[in-house]
């Protein structure tokens, strides 16, 4: 861990105290001037600096804590510790979004239409000799499934899910990667409501996914976004069907 920084913070504008001083700290670190391990400096010296109370310190502290910039260490030897900037918090927030119903699964469905059609250009567009071959495991994989019938219809939606996963993965944009992982892991918890279980939808899920992959083989970018948007759009077509019977 690196030793205490030295970096020289300005006293806090007054009107608004709490959010400069979040802000100089927040400025700090994305500019490099404080990098991952460093620690901050001891709270009477940072509340010298800028000429603030102990608690609009912790508050501002604890703001840059769930921002997921500092790391808060109790005890002996603790304190404010820089982490490294990371997309975690932002996902956490989708994830809870979804979980708690705030995000509609039409919107989730036409959000996937834009991204997965991009990714799936992507990745044919970079896919290595070493991805065809995780992506053919995976489609067979999931031809097993389809023919174990209904009965293996979680495991089916588990390789189905991964060969999104992979997909994203393969597209080399972190945030498309991030961004998908989310969605996935947590867009299942619709199905139960939105999407009935038949072997059409298992034989359709297959072939869609057999196909985009095979596209991402013969590297046709246009074809592969084509099929992973035709895809997306039978899914939102579906749960729009079943929300207004819902409804």
């Amino acid at each position: 861990m690196s030793g205490i920084s030295k970096t020289k913070f300005q006293k806090a504008k007054k009107n608004r105290i709490f959010q400069d001083v979040v802000d100089q700290i927040q400025e700090a670190i994305l500019t490099q001037q404080l990098n991952q391990g460093d620690k901050l400096s001891p709270e009477r010296e940072l509340c010298e600096t800028f000429n603030i109370s102990r608690g609009t310190l912790r508050e501002a502290l604890r703001v840059l804590e769930y921002k997921g910039l500092l790391e808060i260490k109790l005890g002996t030897g603790g304190g404010a510790i820089v982490k490294s900037a990371g997309m975690e918090q932002i996902t956490e927030t989708l994830a809870l979004l979804i979980k708690f119903g705030k995000v509609s699964i039409i919107d989730i469905g036409e959000f996937r239409a834009v991204i997965e059609g991009q990714i799936a250009r992507l990745a044919a567009q970079k896919a290595s000799k070493k991805d065809i071959i995780i992506l053919d495991k995976l489609i067979m994989e999931l031809e097993h499934y389809k023919k174990l019938g209904l009965d293996a219809w979680d495991d089916f939606l588990q390789i189905d899910q991964k060969i999104h996963k992979e997909l994203a993965n393969i597209s080399g944009n972190m945030i498309y990667k991030y961004v998908d992982d989310v969605v996935h892991d947590n867009i299942h918890r619709y199905f139960d409501k939105y999407l009935e279980i038949t072997h059409s939808r298992l034989d359709e899920n297959f072939s869609d996914l057999k196909s985009l992959v095979l596209a991402i083989k013969e590297k046709d970018c246009s074809l592969a976004e084509n099929i992973a948007i035709k895809h997306v759009k039978t899914f939102i077509s579906i749960m729009r069907k079943k929300e207004a019977v819902i409804a």
